[in-house]
């Protein structure tokens, strides 16, 4: 396998030593070939925002596979997912499930623009939507510019059709839009940015930028593939109260297992094939395995009331790292949103754009990274990632991670 990995962050590149080989995993906890046992907050990288194996989860699972895996048609538990979908996002009439977050947005796009009839996107910079060719673009020199490749083997044709825009200024947005509004299909965006560091949005930017595309006659794309259903129940659209044209999904909505999905008024969905021309298709989508563990994490996060356990555990992580990073402020940032959060090396006051997660001291991060791994915590093996919080984190996992981040800054800085 390149680099020995089958997803490259996992080759541990970005914060040196060698990469965890994972042998189980038991709610918040997950154990190495060699034993070895971790704390852990990257949790699958956001989608098992229940732990790991969780019963009821395991339990569908097992159940469901005892019917068969994988059919290559229809079945019972799509529909039902779909459903569970629909109530959650006021966004959505319509879904259409896929294989992965990749897919999801790829398809997005391709509906976008099947159903404006128009080529250009627009992407943010510091926002990820997966590896398709047209969104593996970096931004050029200017403020807003038309995209330049990110990886060999994406053509600069196909890089043409994407713009780049700062995320966080509107102002940016606005200027592009005026010029070339009456060509774009879609804006796409992560509305908090979690793969590039985690960047929240300024005071009504989001609003702001669903105004400008209702004007212009573009879609607003929102990627929740990380923020659904980890936010809020209705993702980032229900938290912040703004709803997007199409949303794509993934990660929670399996429970674990590979799933992608996206969601539309039925009026935009009904472009879709085989109701419409924008063809897109895939033999496991829908996958019964799949369907179920999604059914029965969106089941149990209603009944325990997740979203005020990861709320609350994530106040009392802030809480005890307090007066930890108020230690090495000007050298330490600890950035939150509910349960997703941050370690910044900077000595900003915030995390705001690409350009600031930029600045932050990397090699301080892979310092912190080893010196938290050999405490038995385990976070995201490099400092452009975020970590999650589940439902499975215990006051004690809390405590035990403050006081490991108290050591381990004494150790590096």
């Amino acid at each position: 396998m390149p680099g020995g990995v089958s997803s490259p962050v996992r080759a541990f590149r970005a914060v040196g030593g060698e990469p965890l080989f994972i042998k189980k995993g038991s709610g918040s906890r997950m154990t190495d070939e060699d034993g070895n046992e971790f704390i852990d907050f990257c949790m699958s990288w956001g989608p098992l925002i229940l732990g790991h194996a969780d019963p009821a989860v395991v339990s569908a699972i097992r159940k469901t596979a005892k019917s068969g895996t994988s059919f290559g048609t229809s079945n019972r538990h799509e529909i039902k997912l779909a459903r569970m979908i629909r109530e959650r996002f006021k966004s959505i009439d319509m879904v259409r499930f896929v294989n992965s977050g990749t897919e999801a947005t790829m398809s997005a796009i391709r509906l976008a623009r099947g159903y404006t009839g128009r080529e250009k996107i627009i992407k943010f910079d510091g926002c990820y939507h997966g590896h398709a060719d047209h969104l593996l673009v970096a931004a050029g020199s200017g403020l807003a510019t038309f995209g330049t490749p990110d990886s060999a083997g994406v053509t600069a044709g196909t890089a043409r059709d994407t713009i780049v825009v700062p995320f966080n200024n509107i102002d940016a947005l606005a200027s592009v839009m005026d010029k070339e509004g009456s060509g774009i299909a879609a804006v796409i965006m992560e509305p908090v940015p979690c793969n590039y560091g985690l960047i929240p949005p300024k005071e009504n930017f989001l609003r702001d930028v669903r105004d400008i595309c209702t004007r212009h006659g573009t879609l607003l794309i929102f990627d929740e593939v990380i923020t659904g259903f980890r936010m809020a129940p209705g993702g980032a659209q229900e938290y912040y109260g703004v709803h997007a044209d199409i949303t794509t999904l993934g990660k929670i909505i399996g429970g674990g297992l590979p799933v992608g999905a996206y969601g539309a008024p039925k009026k935009i969905m009904s472009a879709v094939s085989p109701s419409g021309a924008v063809y897109q298709a895939g033999t496991l989508s829908g996958n019964p395995l799949a369907m179920a563990a999604g059914i029965e994490t969106l089941k149990r996060l209603e009944k325990i009331d997740a979203h005020r356990i990861l709320h609350e555990r994530m106040e009392r992580m802030k809480a005890l790292l307090a007066p930890v990073v108020e230690q090495y402020r000007g050298r330490l940032l600890f950035t939150s949103l509910e349960s997703i959060f941050a370690f910044n090396f900077t000595g900003a006051s915030s995390i705001d754009s690409l350009d600031s997660v930029k600045s932050c001291d990397m090699k301080a991060f892979a310092r912190f990274h080893a010196g938290m791994l050999d405490k038995g915590i385990y976070i995201s093996p490099s400092g452009y990632e975020v970590g999650f919080l589940s439902t499975a984190h215990t006051d004690d996992d809390i405590e035990k991670t403050a006081a490991a981040v108290s050591v381990t800054l004494k150790e590096i800085m």
